[in-house]
């Protein structure tokens, strides 16, 4: 006999003798249905690959600022096309290897790029013990890219050397876009810096930044979605002390401030599970799912591995799936919603955002 099978045995003994009370019992109801919801299947739905639905075509249109346009490092370096003669450098006896230059650090598209020219070459060292003081301003992140000998830009490393540096600025986050005095504070930090470095910054004018910021953050604002879906008890609440790491097991990664994540293979957030529970309280009616839309690319097709999960919850733990007005949400109900996140992928395209991109990451970081 296992030493969980004394527990329920002993649980249940005393369940009988009545030397518990009755709501002693509820807790250990819930308990032995959520185990025994977790208990293994042959096929687990939560467990198995994850489904990776074919990319959708953009079907909608969203506006497309004139003064924003998308970054060509954005999408990758377009290849030279040849005549299919054959080239002498291919040759066994001379062989040669074609490099691409690497990519741009900086994102035209979301930085505001102010290139900075040197009056002598200069130790990626000095570079960055200079710039420690300017990694942020307000909550806008601060970037120093540098020029190599060969040409190449690269993020400063101490043990570079560089001829030349740019400094990029995010245009705007979900916190807002760059402000009047954001600008200010950094237009003060590089002219210190350029005493200290010998160099000459290039500065844009503050207007036209302002308005590059508030259009960015205008798209920001638009797609900024996060969709979510509910699982709620038919029964009794759920004991927190078992739902938690039982949830663990199915592969969410608990998180400080409570919330429990499932990845999406490569480190990033597919979506949330929240167990809707305060710190203090023991049990749980009500678990919450939520998928942030921009972040996730479409062929991770988060929102089918979302609903397929909260299925699976539902079933093991006797709740229903439903929307955030407590309605139960049908097949149609949820291939609705499927369809719409596919238009809504289809306009984020069409603004030179792709979805769950780096440029998206951390646009809605």
């Amino acid at each position: 006999m296992t030493e969980l099978q004394a527990s329920l045995i002993g649980i249940g003994s005393a369940i009988v003798v009545g030397v518990v009370s009755y709501n002693k019992w509820q807790e250990w109801r819930a308990r032995r249905s959520v185990e025994n919801a977790f208990s293994p299947l042959e096929e687990d739905v939560l467990m198995g690959p994850k489904s990776i639905a074919e990319r959708q075509e953009p079907v909608l249109g969203v506006m497309s600022p004139k003064s924003i346009e998308p970054d060509a490092h954005e999408s990758g370096v377009a290849t030279d096309q040849h005549d299919g003669h054959e080239d002498s450098r291919g040759r066994a006896d001379a062989p040669f290897v074609e490099t691409a230059p690497k990519p741009f650090p900086l994102d035209t598209f979301i930085d505001c790029v102010i290139p900075l020219t040197l009056g002598m070459p200069l130790r990626g060292e000095k570079i960055t013990t200079a710039f420690h003081k300017l990694r942020l301003v307000g909550n806008k992140h601060v970037e120093v890219i540098g020029e190599t000998e060969t040409g190449d830009w690269e993020k400063v490393a101490v043990a570079g050397i560089y001829h030349a540096l740019q400094v990029g600025v995010q245009l705007a986050n979900r916190h807002g876009p760059l402000s009047e005095l954001e600008y200010s504070e950094l237009v003060t930090g590089l002219n210190q810096l350029s005493d200290e470095l010998d160099a000459t910054p290039e500065l844009p004018e503050m207007s036209e930044v302002m308005t590059l910021a508030k259009r960015l953050y205008q798209l920001i604002h638009e797609f900024d979605v996060q969709l979510s879906i509910n699982v709620r008890t038919k029964e009794g609440p759920w004991s927190m002390a078992t739902i938690r790491p039982a949830l663990q097991r199915q592969g969410l990664e608990l998180r400080p401030d409570g919330r429990m994540v499932m990845q999406d293979g490569e480190g990033s957030v597919l979506y949330w599970v929240l167990t809707n529970a305060n710190p203090a309280d023991d049990t749980s009616s009500l678990m919450t799912l939520l998928l942030p839309v921009a972040t996730v690319a479409p062929e991770r097709d988060g929102f089918k591995s979302m609903t397929a999960f909260a299925r699976s919850l539902a079933n093991r733990l006797s709740g229903t799936v439903v929307d955030d007005a407590g309605h139960p949400l049908s097949d149609e109900s949820l291939a609705a919603i499927a369809q719409q996140i596919r238009s809504f992928y289809g306009a984020m395209e069409q603004t030179g955002i792709s979805p769950g991109s780096p440029r998206a990451q951390r646009l809605f970081a």
